[in-house]
């Protein structure tokens, strides 16, 4: 088969599910995984996708669209405090995890002259690190086009093959109580498989979310290493979690 065929299979393929797997391409056009690598890179050259590890994705899924963007702008300077001291906390050589969240987005303008490998699931955090001197590595699996991440069975089971030094994940809601809880499924299954595979997770969590229980519970307290929060959290309530085990940063 020649290029123009494999091009066409591998846009087609990209129209209708977001995203393209060297390995599954390799499979159905029976043809070797160098050879698509190599159409995967001629055609991001011409800017038709967007290269990742393991295939590619549309360019369009990379920008942040207006939701993550309005997202990213609530409680900022609080998000932007919490952010500064977890980059205190990533050195170069590090092999970490940055998840799909809002809060966690911000790390990306902290660490990208750092010599660092980052797995991630965010869309925007490839964009946003693509070019620096950062090496990304990102998670296979199905595109969740509002949240812009990679969801599902297949990002779990991806997940499930690295083991990084560090995970920044986030959550919907904060409990002494019932730990970490969140609003989707989905998020809640992905961050859970994230935090299975680091040695130290770190929650990056602003103080609106801190003693707020969302539907689903899908973590315990115990689950987390270190709390990263903003000085508006109270004196009382980071007493609590300090009580409970946790490390807590403010």
């Amino acid at each position: 088969m020649n290029f123009q065929l494999r091009k066409h299979y591998l846009l087609t393929t990209l129209e209708q599910h977001r995203s393209v797997s060297v390995v599954e391409a390799a499979q159905h056009l029976n043809t070797t995984p160098i050879t698509i690598r190599r159409d995967l890179a001629q055609l991001a050259k011409q800017g038709l996708v967007v290269r990742t590890h393991g295939g590619a994705v549309l360019p369009g899924l990379t920008k942040h669209p207006v939701a993550f963007a309005r997202k990213a702008d609530r409680r900022l300077a609080q998000k932007q405090a919490i952010c500064r001291l977890a980059a205190a906390h990533i050195t170069e050589g590090d092999f970490i995890y940055i998840d799909c969240g809002s809060t966690t987005f911000g790390l990306c303008a902290l660490i990208r002259q750092l010599s660092i490998r980052v797995l991630t699931n965010s869309l925007p955090v490839l964009a946003e690190l693509a070019g620096s001197a950062v090496q990304l590595v990102v998670v296979g699996g199905e595109v969740d086009r509002e949240r812009q991440a990679m969801h599902g069975a297949t990002a779990v089971d991806y997940l499930a093959r690295y083991s990084v030094d560090k995970a920044f994940v986030g959550t919907d809601g904060l409990s002494v109580q019932r730990g970490l809880s969140a609003n989707s499924e989905q998020e809640a299954t992905i961050t859970r498989a994230a935090m299975a595979a680091a040695r130290h997770v770190f929650l990056l969590c602003d103080s609106s979310k801190l003693e707020q229980d969302k539907y689903l519970q899908f973590a315990p307290l115990s689950a987390i290493g270190t709390l990263i929060t903003d000085q508006q959290a109270t004196a009382e309530v980071l007493a609590r979690y300090r009580e409970s085990g946790v490390t807590v940063l403010s």
